[in-house]
């Protein structure tokens, strides 16, 4: 057995985890360079490696719960690739305007046949709320229905939906509530699909960068967008929501959250999946939002996230043989592992969800927290 064979296997050990054993967890190797690459490269080499076919398990999420739960990532070297990603987003801003739209072209452009296959039937991309759900539709559901009582929404209210998506917290507020929208992306093929679903409310769908609104509203959402955002621009987001808001109005921020604060996510997301994506620690939230907003409630959530994940992997597998032509194999690897790895993620509590309801520091009133 070479050295690096060696090590990896005693690392994977001290997490239960067994090279070719017979457990769900355990990892199947079908290429021996898989050690030393894995060793060299970390997290990056793991998921690359896993997209080229070099290793399979058959419970990729615990798989990676056990290896987050028991800091296996910290007895590995970083690579130079993670120390120069580390090094570019201290000195450059990787979320500065001018890559606003990067994210739209390289995640959210990838299909709309895609999303439709893998999300609920109104095509929500964030968190469900499985309190009392049972299954995706009725999960995003409720998440809707939460969000709207939290910013105690009513008719006629004027909203601005920060990162609309595909236009489902837009069409159900119109809906529901008798609200007017306004809801911006920078996705031209979120922007489209939602300006068909919503024709014919009180709903307008705008391609534009969050830092170019300069209108008021009643109510403030942003619901799984700030995760773009970056760290070198969290007080411009919370200054630009700020004068947007109306002085007695509500902000609400949902968000997958971080136990530390950095400013770089992880190296395979960042170069697979959200590229120049980086999620936010309380610390940097708070501080973002000092002077600006008073914070009145902080929800989390983030357990709601395993469920949600591993639903729209069902979706995602079993319609597979529909979109398989358009995407290929790579993709699929490549995609599974996304699902499958973060929700093992959520699974060891690395990651967290959190909804934060915000109003301006000024307001008058006093905010009554509701979250059932």
């Amino acid at each position: 057995m070479d050295p690096a064979q060696r090590i990896a296997r005693e690392i994977l050990q001290s997490a239960d985890i067994t090279v070719n054993g017979e457990r769900p967890w355990d990892l199947r190797v079908h290429d021996q360079r898989f050690f030393g690459r894995v060793l060299a490269g970390g997290s990056l080499a793991l998921g690359e490696s896993y997209m080229d076919g070099w290793w399979d398990c058959e419970s990729l999420d615990e798989l990676v719960m056990r290896i987050l739960s028991n800091d296996l990532q910290q007895k590995v070297k970083p690579s130079l690739k993670v120390f120069l990603l580390w090094l570019r987003s201290s000195l450059i801003n990787r979320q500065r305007r001018s890559r606003a739209y990067n994210i739209g072209v390289r995640h959210y452009d990838l299909g709309n046949d895609l999303y439709r296959l893998m999300l609920d039937k109104g095509m929500n991309y964030s968190c469900g709320y499985w309190k009392r759900a049972k299954n995706l539709d009725d999960a995003q559901l409720d998440k809707l229905e939460l969000v709207c009582r939290k910013i105690g929404l009513g008719k006629g209210m004027r909203v601005l939906d920060i990162g609309c998506g595909w236009g489902g917290f837009a069409q159900h507020a119109a809906e529901r509530y008798g609200c007017s929208v306004v809801g911006i992306t920078v996705s031209r093929e979120q922007a489209q699909l939602a300006q068909e679903r919503c024709k014919g409310l009180p709903v307008e769908i705008r391609l534009q960068d969050y830092r170019d609104i300069d209108e008021r509203f009643d109510r403030i959402v942003s619901i799984g967008m700030i995760e773009h955002v970056g760290v070198k621009n969290y007080r411009r987001y919370m200054t630009t929501v700020a004068r947007c808001l109306d002085p007695e109005g509500v902000f609400l921020l949902h968000t997958i959250g971080s136990n530390l604060s950095g400013n770089v996510g992880d190296p395979w997301v960042d170069r697979y999946i959200f590229p120049d994506g980086m999620v936010p620690s309380i610390r940097q939230l708070s501080g973002a939002s000092e002077g600006l907003f008073r914070i009145e409630d902080v929800h989390s959530f983030g357990h709601y996230y395993d469920p949600t994940l591993l639903a729209w992997n069902r979706n995602f597998t079993q319609g597979w043989d529909r979109i398989r032509e358009r995407y290929g194999e790579r993709f699929f690897r490549m995609w599974r592992y996304y699902l499958l790895s973060s929700a093992g993620s959520f699974r060891s509590r690395q990651s967290q969800l959190w909804q934060i309801v915000l109003s301006p520091v000024k307001a008058a009133g006093v905010y009554v927290s509701i979250r059932e």
